[in-house]
């Protein structure tokens, strides 16, 4: 298979009719580590708007159960993206994620702001910063814009942008409007860090934390009182991450998929997972909850039996009174 073969099918199809393979194929082929870091990249800006931060703060779950949390936003997204908008196991996860976010008020404008940096870290962590291997085009812009209008649609979102350009304004504008510090912005965020702390092995977890903090913009350091990262760690997480799309460049396509269910980093359903049945159940869902889990000390999740073999973030931030996935798409 040729470096470009992936590239050269996606601009056999269309943008619009297209865009959900288009999509499985950027984010399984071409960059799944990639997009996987920069999606959860932007569900972890979220915590620095108060109105979002606060929430997820108050309902303990992203501090007490970080890893649950971040599983279940994996696999609810993964399964949408695998198995499309329609019946099935994809629907299965629509609906539940719409609804957990009918246990929440939340309005649309906070709506419209998660969803718009799904659209545009992608294209900033692998066009502007420089870190993917090579740069998405407009056509595949306009495929990935075109997929999450699509979702936001199935979430009941109003008043969706239309363009890259549009949803790029709309969260550059709302951070510089409503980034600020909240206190509990930040411990999902001090949670969130952790977790992924402990993603690497022990002896390179003192380099991790300072490593990661150092990619995180000015705006964000200053929402969440971080102390300013130093010009070594600015300077050494650019380089290495530049670094590593160099190397990737001259590697073999991936043939086969790469789906975020198959991470080493979800840990929570060894036995397997119903898409129904997963996430968070606020008010008494009667839905039995005898999955087996284990977690990780410090998550709030149970422990590891002996021998048992983790794009931060919440699922369920939609505008209350979301109807179920499956009915027709709201107007925007």
């Amino acid at each position: 298979m040729r470096r470009f073969e992936w590239r050269d099918r996606i601009h056999s199809l269309d943008a619009e009719a297209d865009c959900e393979r288009i999509v499985q194929i950027l984010g399984t082929h071409e960059f799944p580590w990639d997009i996987e870091q920069a999606l959860g990249l932007a569900l972890y800006r979220t915590y620095a708007v108060p109105s979002i931060g606060e929430l997820l703060g108050h309902t303990l779950e992203f501090t007490e159960r970080t890893q649950h949390r971040y599983d279940d936003t994996a696999l609810i997204l993964n399964d949408i993206l695998e198995h499309g908008f329609g019946p099935g196991r994809g629907r299965d996860a629509l609906r539940r994620m719409n609804q957990m976010h009918r246990s929440y008020d939340i309005s649309n404008d906070d709506y419209r702001y998660v969803l718009s940096t799904f659209v545009v870290m992608p294209v900033r962590w692998l066009n502007d910063y420089g870190y993917g291997w090579r740069e998405l085009s407009d056509h595949e812009i306009a495929a990935s814009t075109n997929y999450y209008r699509k979702l936001g649609q199935h979430m009941g979102i109003k008043d969706i942008p239309e363009t890259y350009e549009e949803f790029r304004e709309l969260m550059d504008s709302y951070e510089a409007e409503h980034f600020a510090y909240s206190e509990g912005g930040r411990a999902v965020s001090d949670a969130t860090l952790e977790l992924m702390v402990g993603f690497y092995p022990a002896w390179q977890r003192p380099l991790v934390r300072p490593f990661t903090q150092g990619l995180l913009d000015d705006p964000l350091i200053k929402a969440f009182k971080y102390p300013e990262p130093s010009a070594f760690w600015r300077k050494s997480g650019d380089a290495a991450l530049k670094l590593r799309a160099k190397v990737v460049r001259r590697m073999k396509p991936r043939e086969e998929p790469r789906w975020a269910r198959m991470s080493p980093n979800i840990r929570s359903y060894p036995d397997g997972y119903a898409p129904d049945r997963i996430g968070t159940f606020p008010q008494g869902c009667p839905v039995p909850h005898d999955l087996r889990t284990r977690g990780v000390p410090g998550t709030g999740a149970r422990v590891p039996a002996p021998g048992q073999a983790v794009a931060p973030g919440s699922v369920g931030t939609g505008p209350a009174g979301t109807e179920s996935a499956g009915t027709e798409p709201s107007e925007n």
